[in-house]
């Protein structure tokens, strides 16, 4: 039996909970509603980094970062590593990309056969130099907040561009099966939003995002790393709120294309490689482990499933073992993950090893339980989201609890090895220039 068409769509920056499908009373999404209608929706799924590049390159492998030393935006893929297109090539699949990967460096395919458009083109890094990791670092404006407003952007041409050329080429695919891979731009900032979407938006029904009394160090370097520590109004506020939403409305339009365009017997998966923060926690962006930066969404639709919504926690290195499983090829045990065709809960490893972080980040989520850890010359912190799904209340005195997480951690990786390894490779790619 013929194995069945497949197609992948990844946005970025879509934090799980800004959808109508995940509940939320006001963001628009009624084609992503309607697919997840259809689907399993993981609704405990999570990045194995909140950065861009490495988030990408550890999906596109189904290896964790560490694994593959995608430490940061500016990393160059090792072409020894397989992705999608390399696995499914043995199962006869002909793999096409659209639209925007965000992996660097000249080899624009990574293992795939056909691509139909490109990221744009001030996006990608060819030199392969890491970002400056000291405490002085910071980034230029606070404009990923204060950008935005009604109006047309290169994003938005850049999506619709990836639509139109991912419909020409469904309209005649060629021989059967093949792999289409979408990727799209939206949500990301800057939070210029199509005026007609922004049009379905008030700011003033806005709630205002909650920001803990003190916060860990860690985060406070960052927020002055990232200028989400400078004073921002709030009319400013919920004006980019009110577009991070017109922004997903607009993906969901363009993803609503799609699906318009795809039969039934068609397996999709829709996700995102990171969330957004969104003023939670005073932050903007990313880079951190709160829910708003690491909680996505995950939607698989299968002939063969009935929609459902699934509590297995899963994370984005389970995409490759799953269209493997889905394309009829055996588990392949030098990868991580599991099939999300037949999940188990387990835990979910995200690590961070890029600017406005001096030492590596690693968070483990395991049952109820998020623990981070930052190294030595810091605490940890430590949430049960059960009870405290705001992540307001830092648990991490409780030290036999934060022995075992930190246990649990170890038998996924060293943290303070991992670092340093980061740090060395990041050491060396600067000194080439």
């Amino acid at each position: 039996m013929r194995p069945p068409n497949i197609l992948v769509v990844l946005s970025d920056e879509h934090t799980a909970a800004a959808a109508g499908w995940a509940g939320h009373p006001q963001v628009r999404t009624p084609h992503l509603d309607h697919l997840a209608a259809q689907s399993v929706s993981f609704d405990r799924a999570y990045t194995n980094s909140p950065m861009c590049v490495p988030s990408r390159l550890s999906l596109m492998t189904g290896r964790y970062v560490h694994q593959i030393g995608a430490w940061d935006n500016g990393v160059i893929p090792d072409p020894t590593y397989r992705t999608w297109g390399h696995h499914l090539r043995e199962a006869g699949y002909t793999s096409v990309l659209a639209g925007r990967t965000h992996f660097n460096g000249p080899d624009r395919l990574l293992g795939f056969d056909r691509r139909l458009t490109d990221d744009l083109d001030f996006w990608l890094d060819h030199s392969g130099r890491p970002p400056r990791r000291t405490a002085d670092w910071q980034r230029p404006t606070n404009s990923h907040v204060t950008e935005h407003g009604p109006g047309d952007h290169v994003h938005t041409q850049h999506d619709v561009a990836a639509t139109d050329a991912a419909l020409e080429f469904l309209r005649d695919p060629g021989e059967p099966p093949f792999l289409l891979y979408v990727g799209y731009m939206h949500p990301h900032f800057p939070l210029v939003a199509p005026p007609e979407f922004r049009e379905l938006y008030d700011a003033a029904d806005v709630e205002l995002p909650v920001v803990a009394d003190e916060q860990h160090p860690v985060i406070s370097l960052l927020r002055h790393g990232f200028r989400n520590d400078e004073p921002v109004t709030e009319e400013q506020l919920r004006e980019a709120t009110a577009c991070y939403w017109a922004l997903i409305s607009h993906l969901d339009f363009q993803i609503g294309r799609l699906l318009a365009a795809v039969p039934d017997d068609t397996v999709v998966i829709y996700t995102s490689d990171h969330g957004e923060m969104a003023g939670h926690q005073g932050i903007w962006q990313k880079q951190c482990f709160y829910e708003p930066a690491v909680h996505i969404p995950l939607l698989l639709r299968h002939p063969a499933l009935e929609p459902a919504r699934a509590d297995a926690q899963v994370s984005l290195v389970d995409l490759l073992p799953t269209l493997r499983n889905i394309a009829g090829l055996p588990p392949d045990p030098a990868l991580p993950g599991q099939s999300l065709l037949d999940p188990h809960d387990r835990p979910v490893l995200s690590e961070y090893h890029a600017q406005g972080m001096l030492n590596g980040g690693f968070m483990l989520k395991s049952g109820p339980w998020k623990y981070c850890y930052y190294g030595k010359a810091h605490p940890p912190e430590l949430f049960n989201l059960d009870e405290d799904p705001q992540e307001l209340h830092d648990l991490s005195a409780e030290t036999p609890l934060v022995q075992r997480l930190d246990a649990e951690l170890r038998l996924l990786l060293d943290p303070d090895a991992t670092d340093a390894r980061a740090k060395a490779d990041q050491a060396v790619r600067l000194s080439r220039g």
